[in-house]
């Protein structure tokens, strides 16, 4: 366990940023399995859908959440299996 102050303090911040990065990853691999299921089941809406997860990753990218390229490798996964 942590000693000084500061050290008490960074591990309290780790904790609450392990838990909200936590939080977007789920919502990230759920909004993935919404495209899937969408484009599986021919759906009229999964544009939408699609363009709503690419906004998520986008933003969990600039959060700090996702690696930049991590995030455009995810992106361009999805619209490769969209488009065949």
């Amino acid at each position: 366990m942590a000693n000084h102050k500061s050290a008490k303090k960074r591990a309290k911040q780790s904790q609450v940023r392990r838990l909200r990065n936590r939080s977007v990853k789920t919502t990230l691999k759920n909004l993935e399995k919404k495209v899937r299921a969408a484009k599986e089941d021919n759906s009229e809406n999964k544009d939408e859908i699609m363009r709503k997860t690419q906004s998520a990753i986008q933003k969990a990218a600039k959060k700090g959440v996702l690696h930049k390229k991590t995030a455009s490798r995810k992106i361009s996964r999805l619209f490769k299996f969209m488009n065949t």
